[in-house]
């Protein structure tokens, strides 16, 4: 009997974890893995910096399935088969150790991406995966069972099951070769992305990092605290990059031109600020405003605040006049800015939008609608935010993937 072939479409994290486990699960597959760029696992070197975020040490899955926007009750019935627990030991079991940072990130013990990189490569290596680079799929077929894929150098190849772990595409127009196959798409727009506040004077603070702030969006109920980093062109950090995940949609409608209402001091509200300065007026009442800096604020920043309010560098808390006292405090709890346009991070880019998740089974990965066709990682209309929770989802996928086609070809060779 001639050997069973897999097709992977994708090098990233999702498409290599299916390649690698199948491969490994049952040593009778042909595993061939077609990426359509010169390089592998592209969002894996990048990500964290360089040193791989793997994944986000929460062992609830009730609580780790609420960091995903699009996917919530997708993935709360995936991780039931392979959790953070299981990515954790599968690398463990490869000489590689994770470890946990205090946000709950967690990284190679190396702090390098090449860590991943290298065994999954090895992992390739070991189990005879065949890596095509440069090969892109432009067409998909299924005919009596058999999967007929046209490739962009002219070449047609053929397939028993077919994993698609191709990443997200930024435009519906590039799903075409899917919708062909049968499968609905959610349109995609962009998720995880900083805000730009053009002209501001506070994008002169470029580089400084406000450590816990809240961040509303007007006329909607998208709020989040967290970091906030001042950039040249806005703002970005966790707590934006949430809120641009969060609310992907509804800013898409907005045509990403809305207002925020920053508390940059959460601790305190208008109230409770006023009546911290009425005790600053009594205890350092000869104080120099610009040197006295209110909860965690980095002095640079504080200082910005206080000459936007129109506050001298020399004036005294004794001598701060009421109508200033409050533009000051509205500055500290209630900052607005109006956000025009986004910046997407290109290389860690990721979309909300893909393959409708009611046309796949969670249990499987299978398309509903087309035998032995499989999906995994971000092709799904899934995405987490950041932290570690979209490459879980890629593992998690990938594994459920590789797993039932290994199962499903066992019991065709027992029926046998």
């Amino acid at each position: 009997m001639p050997r069973k072939k897999l097709i992977v479409i994708g090098g990233g994290a999702a498409g290599f974890f299916c390649a690698v486990n199948a491969a490994r699960m049952n040593p009778g597959l042909q595993v061939e893995l077609l990426e359509k760029t010169s390089k592998l696992l592209s969002k894996v070197r990048i990500s964290g910096g360089g040193r791989c975020n793997v994944t986000h040490s929460l062992f609830d899955i009730t609580e780790m399935s609420k960091r995903y926007p699009r996917g919530q009750n997708f993935v709360k019935k995936t991780f039931y088969q392979f959790f953070t627990s299981d990515t954790i030991s599968w690398f463990h079991e490869r000489g590689v150790a994770l470890k946990t940072e205090k946000d709950g990130r967690m990284f190679p013990s190396t702090d390098s991406s090449e860590t991943i990189i290298n065994t999954l490569l090895n992992e390739a290596n070991s189990y005879g995966v065949d890596i095509r680079l440069n090969t892109e799929v432009r067409d998909l077929q299924s005919r009596e069972g058999i999967f007929h894929l046209q490739l962009n150098n002219d070449r047609q190849v053929t397939a028993d099951y077919v994993c698609i772990a191709c990443g997200g595409y930024p435009k519906l127009s590039m799903f075409q070769w899917l919708q062909n196959v049968g499968h609905s798409i959610s349109e995609p727009v962009p998720s995880l992305f900083t805000f730009n506040i053009p002209g501001h004077p506070i994008t002169q603070l470029m580089g400084v990092s406000v450590e816990k702030a809240r961040v509303k969006i007007e006329g909607s109920k998208l709020s989040e605290e967290g970091p906030v980093l001042i950039t040249h062109w806005g703002l970005s950090g966790p707590a934006i990059l949430r809120l641009s995940a969060w609310g992907a949609r509804e800013l898409a409608q907005k045509n990403y031109a809305f207002t925020i209402h920053i508390n940059w001091i959460p601790e305190y509200n208008e109230q409770s600020l006023k009546e911290a300065f009425q005790n600053f007026r009594i205890s350092i009442a000869g104080k120099k405003i610009v040197n006295h800096v209110v909860g965690q604020l980095p002095a640079r920043f504080w200082q910005f605040l206080v000459q936007q309010a129109g506050i001298s560098t020399e004036m005294r808390f004794a001598d701060l006049p009421a109508k200033l006292e409050n533009l000051l405090i509205k500055n500290l709890v209630d900052y607005i800015l109006i956000v025009k346009g986004k910046t997407t991070f290109k290389e860690e880019f990721v979309t909300s939008g893909g393959i409708a998740l009611s046309e796949v089974d969670p249990q499987t990965m299978m398309s509903k609608k087309v035998p032995n066709l499989f999906f995994a990682g971000e092709i799904l209309d899934v995405d987490g935010i950041t932290g570690g929770f979209n490459f879980q989802h890629a593992w998690t996928s990938g594994w459920i993937a590789a797993k039932m086609i290994t199962t499903s070809l066992f019991s065709l060779s027992h029926e046998e």
